[in-house]
């Protein structure tokens, strides 16, 4: 057998060393390079330190004597495991170590113990007899046996049988035993059969040519006196230099329907692997190296090596369990109101590989830049991903497991990348170690997730009967950011901040850079340079029980603090600060349409219950004051919108959703007499009139790039080919700079903020006969020209024209009002007497206000007289006198341009405007922004 001094197999080793010895012989790929090994020096003491708590934590031990029936039963299926270790140790006699980390019994369970209580609660088996029969051709411990050779097979190994549920990364976390008892006791080792299997690729063996995205079906041959367990399949890329997996655990005997992956080039060799009963490898490369021709017909030729990313790789993840399954057991079905279940069951994010939407969107980026899809998938399906379903990077691999999406174990089984000392999991360390490459940032997917099903939360004494780590990174908005900061690869920064061009297509981004290509998306940068993630802000409509109502993360809006139990375990702890599994955002629109789409996956009820939270949110997002005045000689009305969220209001994927401000006059008949913004939800049309206010972003495509995409220059919705920004008007949040935003990729775009501004003013001018205000702040998530250009555009499958038949169907997304206000216009004059007009002593809002750095205060005179406009600051003290002289009856006007008596321009602020007659006062409150 090939050997490599890290990867080789030890007694104790398990599969996934094993693994990589075999790959070692051409370039190991354990990663051993200088990089790695560095990284490697650096977390050796703290690696030290997990061996030294697992010692010191270890608790003396105690004896059961009483057998519970599901331990008789497990004997009673395997007599022979009667009186080995499985059932008597010296440190604890009949103990229960077959299905729990506590050797005594209770508490967490290993994987096998889990196992079992999946399988005992699906409702599928007579009795527990059943149920252990029907797992033991399972590997739920992972180390590359399954639980029948563990428990029974004392022929072909030395020390069986061996814990099913054990092995050396999970053995720290037992207790009431004694380790030197168990420790040689964890995988199949000693076997007499010490030669590998006979392996022989037969197809292919060299010479041929495979276009991308097709499936050829592999064959070999592998044989083995002790017979083949299971087959594992690599590709090369580079004759042999590294390999990749494309399939694991395969039957042997059987070809395999290889989907060839876009990995174009003539130096691609197939490895098969075969591993025996007996733990033994064998393995066959491609006698020479095939060709791979890469998918053609795209406006740019990018490959899988264009979205290359770092994080856990396919098949380094694990396999990631069924929440259908494993999570309802314990976490579903007893408080709907709090339950983890209920409320992510009818979220998008249990939705995200479901939408129909998204998967049109997909297949028109796929036609524009071939594999593209890869790094969607990695977020919308992140089990499917790393299950190595994603080589079909338009999803049509993806099963219905995978269509649960952003689902619990693989949430639960995030990994910090940025390992901190004494803050996150010691076995975080391992995790990392294990990977080639270290995401640089939160963002594009670049997850990293545990192998082991060792589940992370933000509490460190839940009652769980799974093996559970407190994690800090879990209560941090930086694992929201994963997915919630996206950039396009293929794009690297040109000369100037806002120029973006293409880097070499089929390779990888030259530096993995975040800020260093396209943004796409910057809902987590956004929130990172905002008053949210530094000081917080006091927001109780989002705080859920925090008791003084700040809030800081993501996940103190989106997932509120509620009072109850996590779970149905006896003994679990009712919590004031449980996170509700709410996770919503503002897609009130998909829900309605999934039912028809995915009839067996989806709960009408849950979807239903998802989008009323997600309308709750969208009405919480956003307030709006409104005040009237005169300009010109009009009336006129100022709607200022404020951005109650964490990040640019809208914020979030920019195609399709936009906030606009519908403002209606009505005369003294309440005849309809100005509107702005109108929306006629018959046809799904915005009117764009001249003084419409629409919030949102519209990325596009240069002058520079036009040429080579051959597609015209401007505004458009193929976000996988754009490469600019031709606006961006949404509303900053609290704490906003324009410095700031512009390093994070996200600065106003023809349209501008003062530093610390997070709200916008807008005047309408109306109607003379205009007296009746009402204005509505809107929200859409799905716009006409959006839907229509996935419909028109999409020459691949029907997915564009099936969105856009829902759309019009579900009241093509009609759009949601976020919140409203009305107000009056006050009148310069009374009837006229005798026609002579009958002025009064009015004084009007200034307008606009807020104001930087103008503002103008209208005020009217019902007789001439001396009057005075001045300006004070909340304390009382006299900042600026605007007006102190005689004036006729009638409208007049002041203008404020910031400045005190002295010239100096004054700090932001609330100022009063005061009016002063000698039979009349008034005052009105002014802010200035800066």
């Amino acid at each position: 057998m090939y050997r490599h001094e890290r990867c080789a197999p030890n007694e104790e080793a398990g599969v996934v060393s094993a693994d990589k010895a075999i790959l070692g012989v051409a370039g190991c790929l354990c990663g051993e390079g200088e990089g790695k090994a560095m990284r490697r020096q650096r977390l050796s003491v703290i690696f030290t330190c997990v061996a030294i708590v697992a010692i010191v934590g270890l608790i003396l031990p105690s004896q059961s004597d009483a057998r519970r029936p599901i331990r008789n039963d497990f004997f009673s299926v395997y007599p022979s495991a009667e009186g080995s270790r499985l059932d008597n140790l010296p440190s604890n006699a009949s103990h229960c170590g077959v299905c729990h980390f506590d050797f005594d019994g209770g508490g967490p369970r290993n994987p096998y113990g889990l196992a079992v209580e999946v399988a005992r609660n699906s409702g599928l088996y007579g009795d527990d007899t059943e149920v252990i029969l029907a797992i033991e051709n399972d590997d739920p411990d992972n180390d590359g046996f399954i639980s029948l050779i563990e428990i029974t097979d004392t022929i072909n190994f030395t020390n069986t049988p061996t814990f099913p549920g054990l092995n050396q990364n999970n053995i720290s976390s037992v207790s009431n035993v004694s380790l030197i008892e168990i420790n040689g006791h964890l995988t199949p080792s000693g076997s007499t059969d010490t030669t590998p299997p006979d392996v022989t690729v037969l197809y292919p063996n060299g010479a041929e040519s495979f276009d991308a995205e097709t499936i050829e079906n592999l064959t070999w041959a592998a044989t083995d006196a002790s017979g083949i367990s299971h087959v594992d399949i690599y590709l090369s890329d580079n004759n042999g230099v590294t390999y990749k997996p494309m399939a694991k655990g395969k039957p042997n005997g059987q070809p395999y329907g290889w989907f060839v992956p876009n990995l174009p080039g003539s130096q691609s060799l197939i490895r098969v692997v075969a591993r025996d009963n007996a733990g033994n490898y064998g393995f066959d490369d491609s006698d020479a190296p095939f060709t791979i021709v890469g998918v053609s017909g795209g406006v740019v030729p990018t490959t899988l090596r264009d979205v290359d990313m770092s994080g856990t790789q396919p098949f380094e993840g694990g396999i990631l369990d069924n929440p259908d399954v494993s999570c309802t057991t314990c976490h579903a079905n007893y408080n709907s109101d709090v339950e983890p279940w209920y409320q992510w069951k009818g979220s998008m994010m249990a939705q995200a590989m479901r939408d129909p939407l998204f998967i049109a969107l997909v297949t028109i980026a796929e036609q524009d830049a071939p594999s593209v899809g890869d790094m969607c998938l990695r977020c919308h399906s992140p089990g499917g991903w790393q299950e190595g379903r994603s080589t079909d990077t338009g999803g049509g691999m993806m099963t219905a497991k995978d269509r649960q999406s952003v689902q619990c174990d693989f949430c639960h089984r995030a990994v910090d990348p940025d390992y901190k000392l004494g803050i996150s999991p010691l076995e975080d360390v391992a995790v990392l170690d294990s990977l080639d490459v270290i995401p640089l940032a939160y963002a594009n997917g670049q997850f990293v997730t545990d192998p082991n099903p060792i589940r992370r939360g933000p509490f460190f004494d839940a009652e769980a009967s799974h093996a559970f780590l407190e994690s800090p990174f879990h209560r941090e908005a930086d694992m929201c950011g994963t997915c919630h900061d996206v950039s396009n690869p293929v794009f690297v920064q040109g000369a100037t901040p806002a120029e973006y061009v293409p880097s070499s297509f089929d390779s990888p981004h030259p530096d993995g850079d975040l800020r260093n290509m396209f943004p796409v998306e910057r809902t987590y940068s956004e929130w990172s340079m905002s008053e949210y993630a530094t000081i917080g802000v006091y927001a109780p409509q989002f705080a859920g029980n925090k008791p003084d109502g700040i809030v800081r993360t993501c996940q103190d809006c989106h997932m509120r603090d509620v009072s109850g139990r996590g779970c149905n375990e006896p003994g679990a702890p009712t919590r004031p600060d449980l996170p509700l599994h709410d996770l919503t955002g503002g897609n009130y629109f998909i829900p309605d349409i999934l039912p028809s789409f995915f009839p067996t996956e989806v709960d009408p009820l849950r979807l239903l219950a998802g989008k009323q939270r997600a309308i709750s949110m969208l009405q919480k997002a956003a307030s709006m004051s409104l005040s009237s005045g005169q300009y010109g000689g009009n009336p006129a009305v100022d709607v200022a919108i404020v951005n109650e969220t964490g990040h640019k209001l809208p914020s979030g994927y920019p195609e399709g959703r936009r906030i606009w401000i519908n403002l209606k006059a009505y005369d003294e008949l309440s005849n309809l007499v100005y509107e702005s913004g109108a929306y006629d939800e018959a046809t799904g049309v915005l009117t764009q009139d001249e003084d419409a206010k629409i919030y949102e972003i519209k990325p596009g495509i240069s002058s520079r790039l036009s040429p080579v995409v051959s597609l015209p220059a401007g505004p458009s919705f193929h976000f996988a080919l754009n490469d600019s920004v031709f606006s961006d008007n949404r509303i900053p949040p609290r704490g906003f700079t324009n410095a700031d935003f512009v390093a994070i990729q996200s600065p106003p775009v023809g349209y501008s903020y003062a530093d610390g501004q997070y709200s916008d003013t807008t005047m309408y001018v109306l109607p003379p006969d205009a007296v009746f205000i009402e204005a509505t702040l809107y929200y859409q998530s799905t716009s006409k020209k959006f839907i229509e250009f996935l419909r028109d555009e999409n020459v691949t499958n029907n997915a564009g024209q099936e969105i856009y038949d829902a759309w019009v169907q579900q009241g093509r997304a009609a759009p949601i009002a976020m919140v409203s206000d009305t107000t009056s216009v006050q009148a310069l004059v009374d009837v006229p007497i005798e026609g002579v007009p009958q002025f009064r002593n009015v004084l009007f809002q200034n307008f606009p206000n807020p104001f930087n750095p103008l503002t103008e205060i209208a005020y009217s005179l019902e007789t001439r007289g001396h009057v005075t406009i001045r300006i004070y600051d909340v304390r009382g003290s006299l900042v600026r006198t605007l007006v102190d002289s005689i004036k006729p009856a009638g409208p007049h006007e002041a203008v404020w341009n910031g400045r005190n008596d002295a010239g100096e321009i004054v700090s932001s602020g609330v100022y009063l405007v005061k009016m002063s007659l000698d039979n009349y006062g008034a005052a009105r409150k002014a802010v200035l922004l800066k």
